[in-house]
């Protein structure tokens, strides 16, 4: 069983083209609970980040809700993702998902987030917030 935190607000999962500044907004005056995530590679730059901070240039999906596995469970954790992606995957419900240091994130898409926390708690784990 793990514990889930669900963040407050709503998230977006966006691209950049590739060679674009960061924009400043991303890294500045980040709420206690924010979450940004930046991957570079040679055909753009994919930024998760609070929706309310979403670059005017980036191309965006539609709106997630972020889930933060309780933790440190640190980088030799195994089988954490695998464990959420099942029951997940079983109820048909598409993710986004990445790791820190310290964890492991999922979004899950906001107007599926009733059915993905379900299937959470009905593989045993608690869903919090």
């Amino acid at each position: 069983m793990l514990d889930i935190t669900l963040l407050p607000g709503e998230y977006a999962v966006c691209r950049l083209s590739g060679g674009t500044a960061l924009p400043d907004e991303l890294s500045s005056k980040l709420g206690r609970a924010d979450v940004v995530t930046v991957s570079w590679t040679a055909d753009g730059i994919s930024v998760i980040c609070p929706a309310d901070r979403l670059p005017d240039e980036a191309v965006a999906e539609t709106i997630w809700r972020c889930l933060r596995v309780a933790g440190p469970a640190g980088v030799d954790g195994t089988g954490t993702l695998a464990a959420l992606m099942d029951p997940l995957a079983a109820a048909r419900v598409s993710v986004v998902t990445f790791s820190t240091f310290d964890t492991d994130y999922v979004l899950l898409p906001a107007v599926r987030l009733t059915e993905g926390t379900t299937a959470l708690e009905r593989a045993g784990h608690r869903v919090l917030g």
